[in-house]
């Protein structure tokens, strides 16, 4: 089974410098804190670091490195290094600085991730990606798809490989 990456436009209206989570849910009557201990159980379940979270930060730039860096050797771990810097380290993924430190921590050239950022290089394959995204109806992040089912929201490993399972048993 091959994995692809396709990227969401998940609050593309979140500004450069981020807001804060109170700011973004305003008016939606979400509790933030059972969202995070949720978030934190999940997380911890699976083995994985995770931070409490008081800001969110435009990912477009993010998807874009992404996209720069996925075919470069050593690139797929752009992924693993842009939830660590989101999710546990708290950086801003909507600057082209921090994206560019991101780079270089997996060891790709900081100066053409940003040479590449500011040239918007990649834009048009996001762009793509969103597109992709509307048309399978896509509304949340993560959301994984195999075999025409989908499966949205950070899931337990359990859930991913029961997906995985019944996408192979009708094959």
């Amino acid at each position: 089974m091959r994995v692809a990456i396709t990227h969401y436009p998940l609050h593309p209206e979140t500004p450069e410098q981020g807001m804060t989570l109170a700011e973004l849910f305003a008016g939606r009557n979400l509790d933030i804190p059972a969202m995070h201990a949720r978030m934190s159980k999940l997380m911890a379940d699976e083995g994985l670091p995770y931070a409490t979270r008081t800001h969110t930060y435009n990912s477009r730039l993010a998807q874009e490195l992404a996209k720069w860096a996925e075919p470069q050797p050593g690139g797929e771990a752009i992924h693993n290094a842009l939830f660590r810097a989101y999710f546990v380290d708290l950086r801003n993924i909507g600057q082209v600085d921090e994206l560019a430190r991101i780079a270089e921590s997996i060891g790709l050239s900081g100066a053409q991730a940003r040479e590449a950022l500011e040239a918007r290089r990649f834009k048009d394959a996001v762009d793509a990606d969103w597109r992709r995204s509307r048309e399978a109806g896509v509304t949340g992040v993560p959301t994984f798809v195999a075999g025409g089912y989908g499966v949205v929201g950070a899931q337990p490993y359990d859930v991913l490989q029961q997906l995985v399972r019944q996408v192979r048993a009708e094959t």
